[in-house]
């Protein structure tokens, strides 16, 4: 069975003075000095197409739902929607209703008015239902549409009242929207049959966390960098020296275990460090794979960036997960950096993909020379590893 979308003509002949449910992600990151101003709005932006698609069809109402951080299922003011409710507003020129809770008996009087086009339900997450997966909780919100649209890429690995079970309740009527098209679009392009050569950029911290892709990526990968803290464990596990870098024993049993592997030849690891006696301190550059004692490795080397550099210039499929050393610190940004400006200046199909690494991009100023930046990392990881996630599968066949 094939996904519907918002652009499918049935969709389009049926929205017209229905009201329409629709599930984003809006979990944005607040200014750490102000907590009432939106550090980073990228995921709102991502959402403004979909919703702006939706109204020029004209329904009776729309209502936009969304969690925010991790209110751990109690009403926490610090986790309200409401700056999310006055910068949609701002964005799309009209106001937007902001409820009490998710389930404030007042929405049914408001979706029955006749103003107020837009209204935004207050964060899911004030109820511990909504991470139960609840029925009930999904029954509740299901009554607030006709059509339910699902465009929360960055929560479709959660199976979650709002984006797994509430797909119950809009048998041939729940819909993906524009951004969620574009994420399976890009991703696929991954996971399916990818143009080779394909190179895997892997950084970051733990090896835990990514041993899933990692394994998945052995199997279909041309090359894979590993940089970054990730880098560390398998230098280790190869018995070079890395002074006192961060490194778990765990991880360095997995990295062992991958380098057994009968992909291991097309791991590429590091051959030099930026270092530091301390945590971000004065750096220093160490020309070989070894990091001596005492020394935190902190970036990888000039000649890394250029080897990594020489494998990814013939590369038609590049994707890139977690940054090569501490990007944030301008001492330790030059791996990071470099790697950017690479996959900028490349005629391939480049896809940037978790938290840090889009940070990075930014930071770089070149998000416009890649392919496609995912707005959700560790959706976008868990899609590679398993070709889908749970609240597409919901939205695709339905659940009883």
């Amino acid at each position: 069975m094939a996904l519907k979308f918002i652009t499918d003509e049935s969709f389009k002949t049926n929205v017209k003075d229905k009201k329409v449910l629709a599930r984003f992600d809006f979990n944005v990151p607040m200014d750490k000095n102000d907590p009432t101003k939106i550090a980073d709005p990228t995921r709102i932006d991502e959402a403004l197409e979909t919703i702006q698609a939706i109204l020029e069809l004209k329904p009776k109402k729309l209502v936009l739902m969304s969690h925010f951080g991790r209110p751990k299922g109690k009403v926490d003011p610090q986790y309200s929607l409401e700056p999310v409710a006055k910068y949609l507003a701002e964005k799309l020129g009209q106001e937007v209703l902001l409820t009490e809770t998710a389930l404030d008996r007042g929405i049914k009087i408001l979706l029955n008015l006749n103003e107020s086009k837009i209204i935004l339900l207050q964060n899911l997450r004030f109820h511990p239902e909504e991470e139960a997966n609840d029925r009930d909780f999904a029954r509740t919100l299901s009554t607030y549409g006709d059509l339910f649209v699902f465009d929360a890429f960055g929560a479709a690995h959660r199976k979650h009242a709002s984006t797994y079970e509430i797909n119950a309740f809009f048998k041939n009527t729940a819909y993906g929207g524009l951004l969620l098209k574009r994420e399976i679009e890009a991703l696929d392009k991954i996971v399916k049959n990818p143009a080779k050569p394909f190179v895997a950029i892997v950084g970051g911290a733990k090896v835990s966390d990514k041993i899933k892709i990692i394994e998945m990526l052995l199997v279909s990968v041309d090359k894979l960098l590993i940089g970054g803290a990730m880098a560390y464990p398998f230098l280790k596990a190869q018995g070079r020296e890395i002074g006192n870098s961060l490194c778990s024993e765990e991880d360095v049993l997995l990295a062992r275990k991958i380098l057994g592997t009968p992909g291991k030849g097309k791991i590429v690891l590091p051959s030099d460090h930026i270092v530091s006696a301390t945590f971000g301190g004065i750096p220093e550059e160490v020309g070989q794979a070894n990091i001596p004692d005492g020394k935190i490795g902190l970036d990888i080397g000039p000649s890394t960036l250029q080897n990594f550099t020489d494998y990814l210039r013939p590369a038609k499929t590049v994707l890139w997960n977690g940054p090569m050393g501490l990007f944030e610190n301008p001492n330790y940004a030059k791996g990071t950096l470099g790697i950017a400006r690479v996959l900028a200046s490349l005629d391939a199909f480049t896809l940037v993909g978790g938290g840090d690494s889009v940070n990075a991009v930014k930071m770089s100023g070149l998000s416009d020379k890649m392919s496609h930046i995912s707005t959700g990392g560790g959706a976008s990881l868990e899609y590679i590893e398993n070709g889908s996630l749970p609240g597409i599968q919901a939205l695709k066949f339905g659940i009883d």
